[in-house]
């Protein structure tokens, strides 16, 4: 009984997010009533307020749902497949670029994201999904003597914002792939700039 409970439950919240996802993404949040939401998603009102409080807890899900799958595609992706941290870095970069590329990563996380959460929440949101990893990698490489050994969390968080302001400025450009482009090289040479000379 209390399984099938749980199973009910976890049902309903992944119909919800599933259906407030593709919403979200095609129209953005402010065009996207809650009613609307439910429908699609065939439950009630009820349930949206029982699991989520309101249609901007559900969109924080959705972020955070989001997040999730673009570390693990970072991850698997990017960071599984180099021979050392500073090339998982330049994988790890390439493979989220390319992610600023669709549209429910560019109206999701990268424009209704920050103005529906607030700067302060997506700050945090952003450090606890990135900011770490990104903390690991530049560890790493400074002790297997790729970079300069420098404060890490401050490089990481540099590093991170750089990356973030490349982000946004995709999802902001009428020609996004030319953009990706351009960003992606000029990060390119500035994560150069940081190996160790000999």
């Amino acid at each position: 009984m209390r399984r099938s409970q749980e199973d009910r439950s976890n049902s309903t919240k992944a119909a919800l997010t599933a259906a407030a996802r593709e919403l979200f993404a095609t129209r953005g949040y402010q065009d996207v009533p809650a009613d609307e939401i439910v429908r699609a998603a065939g439950v009630t009102r009820g349930a949206l307020h029982h699991h989520y409080g309101d249609k901007k807890g559900l969109f924080r899900a959705v972020v955070e749902e989001l997040e999730l799958e673009l570390m693990r595609e970072i991850e698997e992706k990017g960071f599984l497949v180099a021979s050392d941290p500073l090339s998982a870095m330049m994988n790890g970069l390439d493979v989220f670029l390319t992610a600023c590329l669709r549209q429910d990563v560019r109206q999701i996380s990268l424009t209704d994201g920050p103005a529906v959460l607030g700067w302060n929440v997506w700050r945090a949101l952003e450090e606890n999904y990135a900011l770490g990893m990104m903390e690991r990698m530049l560890a790493q490489a400074m002790r297997d003597g790729l970079i300069v050994a420098q404060p890490v969390r401050a490089l990481a968080q540099l590093v991170l914002s750089a990356i973030m302001e490349a982000a946004r400025m995709i999802a902001a450009s009428e020609h996004p792939e030319p953009t990706r482009a351009e960003v992606q090289q000029v990060l390119g040479l500035w994560f150069a700039g940081l190996l160790k000379r000999e």
